[in-house]
């Protein structure tokens, strides 16, 4: 991997090194992975300042012309599903609905990408009064993150006192848009009212994820200690739920799913820390800025906006693309006793 070191940025504006890379047109890997899943980060700012993820006073601003455009994330998504094999879009943020133009960008995909399901990840602030809009665009599915449906938890951990407008946004969703996930951080200030969180869901009708801890956050307060274990958070929901595995979706899918109380509804768990699934990593990343991330814990990052604003043809961005996924890491290392996070944050980076 040459000039990369683990936690300092090196971003690349030339072709990384391509040695032994096969002669194919997708997002192949050293070890053999090939990458079919696009993570679009589209923005570092966000409505809430979650305590794993955004320091209190918000990410420091991009200026705006470092940001991609509408334009350039359009034909970005039109390059990785016509020439890279990508088959499946996600929008991330920070928070997507700060773009004004999230709609335009989600419409300029549909049209050049027709087949391919979008999604956006989102904290559903704000959600209810752009719900319709974004499935007229063409927005297939979402995942919303509340981490508790507690009101003074979710308050102290978000610093936002903004519970009611999540859970309409959640319900404009449904509506709306159709197919909801929720998606929670397990936290140990949260682990107690994880089984209400299920229940709600339960109720509501949404399926539920549970997601580890990373060491991702902005103010770097992450401990292994403090992480709460995927075994931990199965030992409290199963005091109050039967839990049945059901195995993934699919082998690439990152969460493993449990029947609750003998079905048809599921609970899942997202245990990147205890149980990685590098192996089976089928992700490719663009953060804000237009580079390519072929890990989320690598900071070693090929710029894509230069390739773009000096007139690059499609067939050299996607070569470009191609060879910084060759160099994908192994395994984000996070169990290892030398493990350095990276320099961005989630928010920084895109979920």
């Amino acid at each position: 991997m040459g000039q990369v070191v683990m936690g300092i940025p090196s971003v690349r504006t030339r072709m990384p090194d391509v040695s032994g890379r096969p002669p194919v047109d997708g997002l192949v890997d050293r070890f053999g992975r090939v990458a079919r899943d696009l993570r679009v980060s589209i923005t570092e700012k966000c409505s809430l300042r979650c305590t794993y993820c955004m320091p209190a006073e918000g990410l420091p601003a991009i200026p705006r012309e470092r940001l991609l455009s509408a334009d350039e994330l359009v034909r970005l998504v039109g390059i990785a599903v016509h020439r890279l094999g990508v088959c499946e879009v996600r929008f991330t943020g920070g928070e997507p609905l700060m773009r004004r133009d999230l709609e335009d960008i989600i419409e300029g995909c549909t049209r050049v990408a027709p087949h391919v399901p979008l999604a956006i990840t989102s904290n559903a602030v704000g959600l209810e009064h752009r719900a319709q809009g974004l499935a007229r665009a063409g927005l297939t599915r979402i995942n919303i993150s509340p981490d508790t449906v507690d009101r003074a938890h979710f308050a102290a951990l978000t610093r936002r006192d903004r519970l009611d407008s999540v859970l309409a946004g959640i319900r404009a969703a449904k509506r709306h848009i159709g197919r909801v996930k929720v998606n929670a951080v397990l936290m140990r200030e949260t682990l107690d009212g994880a089984a209400d969180l299920l229940r709600w869901c339960l109720d509501e009708g949404v399926e539920l994820r549970f997601i580890e801890e990373m060491p991702l956050d902005a103010d770097q307060a992450w401990t292994r200690e403090q992480m709460v274990p995927a075994q931990e958070l199965l030992d409290v929901l199963g005091a109050r739920f039967a839990l049945t595995e059901a195995g993934r979706e699919d082998p690439s899918a990152p969460a493993e799913r449990w029947f609750v109380d003998g079905g048809p509804a599921t609970v899942g768990i997202i245990a990147s820390v205890t149980r990685s699934f590098c192996g089976d990593c089928d992700r490719t990343r663009l953060t804000a800025e237009g580079t390519v991330r072929s890990c989320l814990f690598s900071d070693d990052e090929t710029d894509l906006r230069e390739a773009l604003r000096s007139c690059a043809g499609d067939d050299e961005i996607a070569d470009l693309w191609r060879a910084a996924m060759w160099n994908k890491w192994a395994g984000h290392g996070v169990a290892a006793a030398d493990f350095v996070p990276p320099q961005r944050s989630m928010g920084a980076i895109g979920g």
